[in-house]
């Protein structure tokens, strides 16, 4: 797998890069008058023009100072999560919208979900996708940014386990054995791609112009993990060639996907080459930040520890900042460490872990961004 990454081109890189003015003494830069960026400045931070480093945050219960400080004391300023039932008001969103702005936070996505009839091509889909587009409607009356949803005929969490990482810590396995022989189940049948597809551009269609004219984004996340068939439903978004066709289906930004990096080298893609192909075309509408490791593509990995993957994190950090990528990147899916286990069970993916293992995730995330602008100055 190729990611652009190699230790020759690290060693020659800092080579050259110690030629540079920037890497020069500070007495030479101040005979030739000039000033290094480094000197006086501190490090590069998150901001306009960067990636928006974001945190879930719980809004069942409402805005809370607990939650606000949850994230803003950790460095984080952008937050998303999953939205109310359908169809989404626009009062409550703005008072939610606007509660969160108080603490100095902006919600920058909110996960829609409850139109399985859409998905499946069952009667009521209209009036699900009409619930919809009221939603998108009230999210853009809100300033919300994005919406970010999943189009699964069956999401496979069947091929999950838990491992066990470095100092015990949880990781979660994936493997396709596990679950490759399961029958459908009766709520949901089994579907071919030609279904699925013929569903979501139904859904695309009526949805898509309303987005458009809403300000908001739609952000469709990618199959994970991105098993062949599952319960016997193929998946429209478990290979590389699928996320393209999506975006052709409505040529538009509104018309996007979450690009996660975790997925891509899962399906055995370059991260960076995928991530410029969606973002020099401005249809990244929202990113995960992730790092498994992976044994077969598509069909076995674990996910561990986000330092410790196949994907070079650095590399695709720097390839958001050239195709200017500026929506949220979260770093989801923190690792099961004892501090979090002893202090209550963990909801999620086996294996997972909860608020100090997203904070190792966040700090990662911020280092890497910090690294890459670093290198974009140099």
């Amino acid at each position: 797998m190729k990611n652009g990454f190699t230790r020759r081109g690290l060693f020659k890189g800092i080579a050259s890069a110690a030629l540079t003015p920037a890497f020069l003494p500070v007495a030479a830069l101040a005979q030739s008058g000039e000033k290094p960026w480094w000197l006086g400045n501190g490090m590069p931070q998150e901001g306009k023009g960067t990636p928006k480093i974001a945190s879930a945050i719980n809004l069942r219960d409402g805005v809370t100072d607990h939650e606000i400080r949850g994230v803003t004391e950790i460095g984080v300023t952008h937050v998303l999560s999953g939205g109310p039932a359908l169809p989404w008001e626009a009062d409550k969103l703005k008072a939610t919208v606007d509660q969160l702005k108080a603490g100095g936070v902006s919600l920058g996505n909110l996960m829609i979900n409850g139109f399985p009839n859409t998905i499946y091509g069952k009667p009521g889909r209209d009036e699900e996708i009409d619930k919809v587009s009221q939603s998108i409607q009230a999210a853009g009356k809100a300033g919300i940014p994005v919406v970010e949803y999943n189009f699964y005929a069956h999401r496979a969490m069947e091929g999950y386990f838990e491992e066990t990482g470095r100092g015990g810590a949880g990781l979660t396995g994936s493997d396709y054995d596990r679950m490759k022989d399961l029958p459908p189940l009766p709520n949901e049948g089994a579907h071919n791609l030609d279904e699925i597809w013929a569903n979501i551009t139904y859904f695309l269609k009526a949805v898509v112009p309303v987005a458009e004219k809403a300000n908001v984004r739609l952000a469709l996340h990618p199959n994970d993990p991105p098993y062949p068939m599952s319960r016997g439903s193929q998946q429209i978004m478990g290979t590389l060639a699928g996320w393209k066709h999506l975006i052709e289906i409505v040529d538009s930004p509104s018309n996007g996907i979450t690009f996660d990096c975790g997925v891509t080298i899962e399906m055995g893609e370059d991260p960076v080459e995928v991530c410029h192909y969606f973002g020099s075309r401005d249809r990244i509408n929202h990113m995960h930040y992730r790092n498994p490791h992976v044994m077969k593509p598509y069909v076995q990995y674990v996910e561990g520890f986000i330092d410790e993957g196949d994907v070079n994190m650095l590399a695709v950090m720097r390839e958001l900042l050239k195709v200017n990528y500026t929506h949220e990147l979260y770093p989801e899916h923190p690792r099961g460490i004892d501090y979090d286990r002893e202090r209550g069970p963990i909801r999620g993916y086996p294996g997972g872990g909860g608020y100090a293992g997203n904070l190792f995730d966040i700090a990662y995330a911020k280092a890497m961004l910090q690294a890459a602008l670093i290198l974009e100055r140099s």
